[in-house]
């Protein structure tokens, strides 16, 4: 009776030493991702591949640092990605960054303002293809930082911003 009693309590450990694994194997706070998501390109050059490792022919080589790329999925160590033009492929994770990051888009300069408004004063105007650094977005009006060119764009006029 005494020898069930101990084998009970061994397996009982052994079962909270699991769960208790499981617990601390994703520790509170961590960051589950989400996909889609927004990432930036962190190295000045970057391949896009047709499929999830480097044996894969290169379909695209960017050469713009920080241009914002849409992820879709992961698979073992790589993004399925889409770039603004809609081209889709393969990037390894390591050549992409969480910084915010978006791109002027659409026909015909934006205007930049001084505030989340067209009422604001106007402060640059901004030719499509510019990439900057992502502020808070609110109210259909994105903060911008384009080379210390801070200021506010309509969020329909960015790649990189808003939900993936």
């Amino acid at each position: 009776m005494l020898h069930e009693f101990w084998n009970k309590l061994r397996r009982a450990g052994l079962i909270a030493g699991v769960m208790i694994g499981t617990i601390s194997a994703n520790p509170a706070g961590a960051e589950t991702p989400q996909f889609p998501a927004w990432r930036s390109l962190r190295d000045p050059v970057v391949n896009m591949r047709t499929g999830p490792g480097e044996d894969y022919a290169i379909r695209f080589v960017y050469r713009r640092q920080f241009l914002p790329i849409k992820v879709l999925r992961v698979f073992q160590g790589w993004y399925l990605v889409e770039d603004p033009d809609g081209a889709r492929g393969w990037m390894m994770m390591r050549f992409l960054n969480k910084t915010p990051t978006a791109l002027i888009r659409g026909k015909g300069p934006v205007e930049m303002h001084a505030g989340p408004g067209e009422g604001t004063p106007l402060l640059w105007k901004l030719a499509p293809g510019l990439v900057g650094r992502l502020g808070p977005c609110k109210d259909g009006w994105c903060q911008m930082d384009i080379d210390r060119h801070v200021g506010f764009v309509p969020e329909g006029r960015l790649w990189g911003a808003g939900k993936p």
